[in-house]
């Protein structure tokens, strides 16, 4: 089984800073996205999450979610989103 590619964001992940990863390219297939640096984050974050879910569906792959902050899991569960996102260990 080949290794996955792992996307790793750090620092705050909010309205004022999710602009600048919105737009970023996704490694094709499967591969897992790294939150553990992430300090500050907000409904923003989970707006990205949901959009980089649905490219990556469209294309065929998924992705898993690792290290989501507490507050970021509170808010999904809050939206009725827990089951939604690919959350991993």
């Amino acid at each position: 089984m080949p290794e996955l590619s792992v996307i790793r964001l750090e620092g705050p992940l909010t309205m004022r800073t999710v602009a600048a990863v919105l737009d970023r390219d996704l490694p094709e297939g499967d591969w897992i996205l790294d939150l553990t640096a992430i300090g500050e984050a907000d409904s923003a974050a989970l707006a990205l999450l949901l959009e980089w879910l649905r490219r990556t569906h469209e294309r065929g792959g998924s992705f898993i979610v690792r290290g989501l902050p507490p507050g970021l899991r509170s808010l999904a569960d809050l939206y009725g989103l827990d089951e939604v996102l690919p959350v991993g260990a």
